[in-house]
């Protein structure tokens, strides 16, 4: 105690010290490269993805159904560094804005992307009321838009293609194409197999992907053979919570995906899942 009370502010230094090398350590590890990382977080039953591209811009599409985003993101962002560029809703259900809010208070959020419908959950009016307390710039996401990242990442807006107000808020899904190099990740959040038609009628060609997001968690409301062999893609990722109440993901989904030759990786057997790719190779995590 004797040493502690004599050498009180030379340990505080020391610890400040130390602090500012891990700061800086951290800031060094994240220097641009040519990898573009994508994840698909482990927040239970929901929906929560977060995107590093090379030069380090960042995206949130969606958050889970409660604070347990803060904690997966806390896992992959440097320490006190609070900046995501973008953050989009794909659509307003609990299960994929329940941490958003709080994400919005802790975070310097660039700009908030949505599709335009509400949701009946006073979640969505507790997201949108602290987007506009803190002046984020919000965006509705339309058929054609880019979310360019400046480094060859780009995020493409297949849908909505249109005004979805009155849609029923799974129906009116932000669907969007991340693209890398030849590489590429369909993200469809819980757009049923009506809208997936539409996508397909829209442009076939464009929802090839290296990676498919499977609709609604897996459910059988998505995911038609049709759409998957659109997609044809080497992953299919399930994001769901262990032992849901829901039977997620359905068997007919995973025949589906077995069918088209896609390896499926879940995010309740497995927590975050993480893809790295150099827009010529692709790996798992």
């Amino acid at each position: 105690m004797d040493f502690l009370k004599k050498y009180s502010q030379e340990a505080v230094l020391a610890v400040l010290v130390l602090s500012n090398i891990f700061v800086w350590f951290a800031v060094y590890q994240r220097q641009p490269s040519n990898i573009l990382s994508v994840y698909f977080l482990d927040i239970g039953q929901g929906d929560a993805i977060f995107i590093d591209s090379p030069a380090h811009g960042r995206l949130l599409l969606d958050g889970g159904k409660n604070r347990s985003v803060l904690t997966e993101l806390g896992k992959i962002l440097p320490f006190a560094d609070k900046r995501i560029d973008v953050m989009i809703e794909s659509h307003p259900d609990a299960d994929h804005i329940g941490g958003l809010p709080e994400v919005v208070s802790r975070y310097d959020v660039g700009m908030f992307l949505e599709p335009g419908v509400e949701s009946d959950n006073s979640i969505d009016d507790e997201l949108h009321r602290r987007v506009d307390e803190k002046n984020i710039p919000k965006i509705l996401a339309r058929r054609g838009m880019v979310v360019n990242f400046g480094d060859g990442a780009k995020l493409q807006i297949l849908f909505p293609n249109q005004g979805v107000s009155n849609w029923e808020t799974n129906r009116a899904s932000i669907v969007a194409k991340l693209v890398y190099g030849n590489k590429s990740f369909l993200l469809t959040g819980d757009s049923p197999i009506a809208i997936e038609n539409v996508l397909i009628n829209l442009d076939q060609k464009i929802l090839d992907s290296d990676v498919l997001k499977a609709g609604h968690h897996g459910s059988r409301t998505s995911t038609s053979l049709v759409y998957a062999q659109a997609v044809s893609p080497e992953y299919a990722v399930i994001s769901a919570g262990k032992d849901n109440t829901y039977g997620h993901p359905h068997k007919e989904v995973l025949d589906i995906l077995q069918k088209v030759g896609a390896k499926v990786v879940s995010t309740a057997s497995s927590g975050t899942i993480k893809f790295e790719t150099d827009g010529k190779n692709l790996k798992s995590k």
